[in-house]
């Protein structure tokens, strides 16, 4: 009796451990941002933008609330502080003054909420878990991850000219608010000013004057896994300045997916959100 008592409390204690997790509520923005409320340094309430593209923290020069408890060096860096949401807590983050944030933030926060833990953005119920452990994978899809300097990079299929595919890696970019942005060398290798159906242009100038133009374009097909996406927008650059090296997953693909990240920051697993099907975000 003692031996099947044991036994039950250790299949318990081991269930348990497998589905024991903490949640982050967060709310998402018309522009496809995830927003979560903070509370930095026990005094400054924030509302913080999820930035999968970075780890530590920062404020924007446009916020809407006050950050006075945050001390900043002439570096524009503050050390040592302290996030609180509802009732988790996270020391000795370091945040970065006077960075540009998505809409209705006051900043941004990384992924050091997940530190040394598996996460998941379960955008179906608004909200990030945390696991020790990875959770029930089933229905999802597993994506071989680079995590590369905080930015999570990943290979896609991309049908240009409608011929063959051809890869590309991608970083994920939940500040951005639209789908695929394309790097300067893919764009310049693969002409899509040429290959791609134009829709949209807009030129801006710097303060030498050179030019910077961006454009939108009609993709023929997108393949990530088995997932396919068909005539969707995408954006790229052309001009004087070649200033974006990365190709972007943005915020409006990324919300297509739930997503499970595990603690080694070597896989990803997805599978279709509640908006896998949803029109495509349109960059004004």
């Amino acid at each position: 009796m003692l031996k099947k008592t044991f036994f039950l409390l250790l299949f318990s204690t081991g269930f348990l451990g497998i589905k024991a997790q903490q949640t982050i509520p967060f709310r998402i923005t018309k522009n496809n941002n995830i927003i979560v409320k903070t509370l930095v340094n026990k005094k400054d309430s924030l509302d913080l933008m999820f930035q999968i593209a970075m780890k530590e923290g920062a404020i924007s020069p446009q916020r809407q609330r006050k950050a006075d408890h945050l001390i900043f060096n002439k570096e524009e860096i503050s050390e040592n502080n302290t996030v609180d949401i509802g009732k988790m807590s996270w020391k000795d983050i370091r945040f970065t003054d006077n960075q540009l944030t998505g809409h209705e933030a006051d900043g941004k926060i990384g992924t050091a909420l997940f530190k040394g833990k598996t996460f998941k953005i379960d955008y179906d119920n608004n909200r990030f878990e945390i696991y020790e452990k990875l959770p029930d994978l089933k229905g999802y899809q597993p994506i071989p991850v680079i995590w590369k300097q905080d930015l999570f990079y990943f290979v896609a299929d991309n049908v240009v000219d409608g011929k063959k595919q051809q890869e590309e890696y991608f970083a994920l970019q939940s500040g951005y608010s639209g789908g695929i942005l394309y790097s300067n060398d893919f764009a310049d290798e693969k002409e899509l000013d040429k290959h791609l159906k134009v829709t949209g242009e807009k030129t801006l100038k710097n303060s030498q004057g050179q030019s910077v133009i961006t454009k939108q374009g009609i993709l023929p097909f997108f393949k990530l896994n088995n997932f396919v996406f068909k005539n969707m927008p995408v954006g790229f650059f052309s001009g004087e300045l070649k200033t974006q090296n990365i190709s972007y997953f943005g915020a409006d693909m990324m919300r297509r997916f739930i997503w499970i990240f595990d603690a080694d920051r070597k896989m990803a697993y997805i599978k279709p959100s509640k908006y896998y099907s949803e029109p495509y975000y349109k960059i004004n």
